[in-house]
């Protein structure tokens, strides 16, 4: 059996691309940790019939009506759509239903780390960072600031350093600085303040 046979190729790539796409556009949308090889195919021939299953009626439509023959730049777009466009819009779909508080009430939510929760909504905070030695890091994370998701490990760029008080109160800006990048395996914990 030659897989690179025409049928076989095309089959491969009618019940693996689509899937292949929400997968990956999911995995974007939702970072989590990976699967294996195996599991990413099964799961991609699975999204791709789903994928089918959903735009049944229009594929049935399309064939039926003979829109090669009459308009094949049409029915090339149309699996364009098909194969490219519609895995995307459900791996998004997905996401914002997974997302509704109906469903949160049922099902865990996607995003797996509240870490990636958090810093995904792209809020500014100024941030007390304490270290494992019990060293308190300040500063602001905004809209340069930057800070890790899934599967990499935690870690946090403030785009500002900034100086504590006795009180804990930020004093000033920390001249003649890029910032503050810390990494996970030195954060006790982080205190966050609108």
């Amino acid at each position: 059996m030659d897989i690179w046979e025409t049928n076989k190729l095309l089959l491969f790539i009618a019940f693996v691309v689509p899937g292949f796409i929400s997968l990956k556009c999911y995995e974007i949308l939702c970072p989590s940790s990976s699967k294996s090889s195996s599991d990413r195919v099964i799961d991609a021939v699975a999204y791709s019939c789903i994928n089918y299953a959903i735009l049944f009626l229009p594929i049935r439509w399309v064939e039926a009506s003979g829109t090669l023959q009459k308009c094949p730049i049409g029915y090339y777009i149309f699996y364009l759509f098909v194969f490219v466009l519609a895995p995307f819009f459900w791996a998004l779909l997905w996401k914002k239903i997974r997302s509704t508080e109906f469903f949160q009430r049922r099902a865990p939510h996607p995003t797996e780390k509240p870490w990636d929760f958090l810093f995904e909504q792209r809020k500014p905070y100024w941030v007390k960072v304490t270290l494992n030695d019990g060293k308190i890091i300040a500063g602001r994370y905004n809209s340069k600031s930057f800070a890790s998701s899934a599967p990499a490990d935690e870690q946090i760029y403030l785009e500002e350093t900034w100086v504590l008080g006795n009180a804990g109160e930020f004093l000033r800006k920390v001249d003649r600085t890029a910032g503050t990048l810390i990494l996970a395996k030195n954060i006790s914990h982080v205190e966050l303040r609108e």
